[in-house]
């Protein structure tokens, strides 16, 4: 077979070489069929008991996680669990049994797309990625209907003593990912997901690499090939050729030489040549994350996504945390930081992410009542939250952000309910910290150009680059179709981002970027010269960065930005933020 190359989207680092391992859906030949009336209770007992044993067989992996393994990997179990609970799930396909007379794989099948294309309706990257939960949920209860295996075949060949597994499938479920812990499995190629989709996150978690969004990865792909993943570009490399697979060993063998080098790093200060402190923190979706954070050497958090706590109890439980629930999660995290500063985000949910999967969605929800402007329509679930997050800041120090603001009003509005949630505190006598710092998301185009109103009322900024890029390009990074537009290095990108910074500095208001961009190595040195003195980003890319950070020299760095500046051109840009690694 000759070799071939297939393109995807980059979202773990490094190298993977070994055999594919397929993984076939459970829903691709699911038999469609009608019951006769005699045995529909006997059909819907058939599904039940399904589900039951999905369930057994969840809490058995969850119990049997290691204690080193990534938080993020419990906490995919537990969503899990929750869909699997959820009556769209656990009732509704009975109720097609009954009603249409279905056989059980087509009820479920048919409930689950009817659940998938409410969701394809959302905006929101991170959002619409979790339409994949409810289908590998649903795939792995028609796997106990069907009697499919998901177990590992036995490889074939005379190499594989050293031989990686390396996972293909449409796509891949925590669960599935967990039963493989055993095997010396050394990557993941899904041909479904995105930068935020499961099997990205667990990927990054693990430091794996992994290349997803890879469309028919899973057809082209036969079992046992020898594949290549290069986690950077996310390419993959079917039956490469003896040259290519020798160059990318030696490749691999210099990446784990320098991932050895990194380990080192941990505990140095994060220092440029020239003598600059900068300080590099973490973003976090989950307390439990906050253990890769502080391993990674995070001076704090730069970024703790509180509508994971939501997502994984409202948009299948049908109910918020409470205010108890909440204020337990961001007090866990402050303590678990021992005294390093935690920046908890408010509520990034709304028209385009709806707290109960059946909401109908705007018609234009990136553009709709989302964020901030959802929390101020929704001012009892925002005082809860604010009341939750200030409680907490009596156990530490934290840091109170505030998503997608772009006028004055949304900022004194804001900041208003934050008095009234103190107050009511006090009137609770209930400590948290009276000077907690509130900032600004500056991630729409109008927040970074009309800087001096946020300056002016806000005490720290931080830059969302991933919605910044978005709305300023006006284009979806996870469609496929306008997803080779994206570019953090167009002009306005960078004019947007530099004028922040600096209109920050003369403020004396802190700038930090939390996006994308920050964790990426290759922009590391361009954000220094801009004046970039706070980066947060995934723990597992914080090494490398910290690396970039003390093989700079700013003073040298500055003069070269300033030329980029004034640059228009796409390919002289990419070639002068190039130089910069060089210097």
């Amino acid at each position: 077979m000759a070799s071939f190359t297939l393109h995807g989207i980059p979202v773990s680092r490094g190298i993977a070489i070994g055999r594919a391992h397929l993984l076939a859906p459970a829903a691709l030949d699911v038999k469609h069929y009608l019951i006769a009336e005699e045995q529909i209770e006997a059909e819907v007992q058939r599904l039940q008991n399904a589900i039951v044993t999905v369930h057994q067989e969840l809490q058995v992996i969850r119990k049997g996680l290691l204690p080193d393994a990534p938080s993020e990997l419990g906490a995919f179990l537990d969503v899990h669990a929750l869909i699997l609970s959820d009556p769209m799930i656990s009732d509704l396909p009975l109720n097609i049994i009954r009603t249409r007379h279905y056989n059980a794989e087509w009820a479920l099948v048919t409930q689950i797309d009817e659940l998938s294309a409410q969701f394809d309706e959302i905006e929101d990257a991170y959002l619409r990625e979790r339409k994949n939960d409810i289908q590998q949920v649903g795939e792995r209860v028609l796997k106990v209907l069907t009697g499919s295996a998901t177990a590992l075949s036995r490889l074939n060949g005379v190499e594989e003593s050293t031989a990686h597994v390396i996972v293909v499938a449409h796509d891949i479920s925590p669960a599935d990912m967990l039963q493989f812990r055993d095997c010396a499995f050394g990557g993941f190629v899904t041909d479904l997901g995105g930068q935020n989709s499961h099997t990205a996150i667990v990927a990054r978690s693990l430091d794996i690499p992994a290349a997803v969004g890879m469309y028919n990865a899973s057809a082209l792909i036969a079992q046992d090939d020898w594949i290549i993943i290069d986690g950077d570009a996310g390419v993959v490399i079917v039956d490469p050729t003896p040259v290519v697979l020798e160059q990318y060993r030696e490749r691999q063998a210099h990446l784990m030489r320098e991932r050895k080098k990194l380990g080192k790093l941990r505990k140095t200060p994060a220092v440029t040549r020239d003598g600059t402190e900068i300080a590099l923190l973490a973003n976090i979706e989950l307390p439990d994350d906050c253990g890769a954070a502080l391993e990674a050497g995070a001076v704090g958090v730069g970024l703790f996504r509180s509508e994971f706590l939501f997502m994984g109890r409202t948009g299948y439980a049908n109910r918020l945390p409470s205010e108890d629930e909440q204020f337990e999660s961001y007090r866990k995290a402050v303590v678990a930081m021992k005294g390093r500063p935690v920046t908890i985000r408010t509520l990034d949910i709304g028209a385009d992410k709806p707290l109960d999967a059946a909401e109908e969605t705007a018609l234009n929800p990136a553009l709709g009542l989302r964020a901030i402007r959802y929390c101020l329509a929704e001012p009892q679930m925002f005082l809860a939250q604010l009341r939750a997050i200030l409680r907490a800041s009596a156990y530490g120090p934290i840091k109170l952000l505030i998503p997608m603001l772009a006028h004055a009003f949304e900022i004194d509005q804001t900041l208003m309910m934050v008095e009234q949630a103190k107050t009511q505190l006090r009137e609770a006598h209930k400590k948290f910290d009276p000077l907690i710092p509130i900032g600004a998301m500056i991630e729409i185009p109008a927040a970074a150009l009309t800087l001096p109103m946020f300056v002016k009322r806000m005490d720290f900024l931080s830059v969302g680059t991933n919605d910044l890029i978005q709305y300023t390009l006006a284009i979806d990074r996870v469609d496929h179709e306008v997803a080779h537009l994206y570019n953090p290095l167009h002009p306005a990108i960078l004019y947007l981002l530099s004028s922040t910074i600096a209109v920050g500095a003369k403020a004396g208001v802190p700038v930090s970027v939390c996006g994308e961009m920050a964790g990426d190595t290759k922009l590391t040195r361009l954000l220094l010269g801009m004046g970039l003195r706070e980066f947060s980003m995934h723990p597992a890319q914080l090494l490398a960065v910290k690396q970039e950070v003390l093989n700079s020299d700013i003073a040298a760095l500055m003069p070269q930005m300033k030329k980029i500046m004034r640059t228009f051109e796409p390919v002289a840009i990419a070639n002068a933020v190039e130089q910069l690694r060089l210097m």
